[in-house]
């Protein structure tokens, strides 16, 4: 890995992405920017692409064309840089049956994370599961099991974290569980990506805001200007 990659390791860099399914273009031409630290809420319709841009970022799914670069490099064919990305998707990827300590236990190998058995007891800890962490995974409520999976994806201390959609399903108390996890996983030189089809709680903790429509960033504005972009502002409050 080059001296530039170890020095930007939270930088993300798309420029010029297409993505076709069916000859259909989900991403067309698009670029964007996220810096380093930054906690950037990617929003847009359903259907807009989120999903697949995040998968793409992940190196899960190969673009069309164009470039996309982890601190300088390619995710997809630099296996390296794959570890130090975080990714939580619509699925939990977890072994239901196992228990939550159990499932980070072999996640944590998986990573090669040193001290597995204290590693994994302060993941826990740090989303609030201990007094849960000897129950399967399959009695753990969308709420935890949601937790769980942000724990998993930060176990080996990922640069960046892409989170899709992760407060689906959650109730009112899950959700601002959920919240003060974010501020807690967001820390000097980890860059978010988090994918919000109602992002309104969100702009209190994210420093950007990244506006995903017909294929292309509409909008990418710091927090703190939302107030300058009418448009921006009244889709924000449109989706709530």
């Amino acid at each position: 890995m080059s001296t530039q990659t170890s020095t930007l390791l939270s930088q993300i860099e798309m420029r010029d992405l297409v993505k076709r399914f069916h000859h259909q273009p989900v991403l067309n031409h698009l670029s964007l920017r996220i810096n380093d630290g930054d906690l950037c809420v990617l929003v847009g319709d359903n259907g807009a692409g989120k999903t697949t841009l995040l998968r793409i970022l992940a190196g899960l799914v190969r673009p069309n064309h164009g470039i996309v670069t982890i601190g300088g490099a390619d995710p997809i064919s630099d296996p390296q840089v794959r570890r130090f990305i975080g990714y939580v998707g619509h699925q939990p990827m977890f072994y239901q049956d196992l228990t939550a300590l159990e499932n980070l236990v072999h996640y944590a190998r998986l990573y090669q994370v040193e001290a597995v058995q204290h590693t994994v007891i302060q993941a826990i800890q740090s989303v609030g599961l201990t007094p849960y962490q000897d129950q399967p995974v399959r009695t753990l409520s969308r709420g935890m099991q949601q937790r769980l999976s942000l724990a998993r994806a930060a176990l080996h201390q990922p640069s960046i974290l892409l989170l899709d959609e992760p407060y689906t399903g959650l109730d009112q108390d899950a959700a601002a569980f959920l919240d003060d996890t974010l501020q807690g996983l967001h820390t000097p030189g980890r860059t978010i990506l988090l994918a919000a089809h109602r992002p309104q709680r969100l702009l209190t903790i994210a420093s950007h805001v990244a506006w995903l429509k017909d294929g292309v960033i509409h909008r990418h504005l710091p927090v703190d200007r939302l107030g300058e972009d009418p448009e921006l502002g009244r889709y924000l409050q449109e989706v709530g």
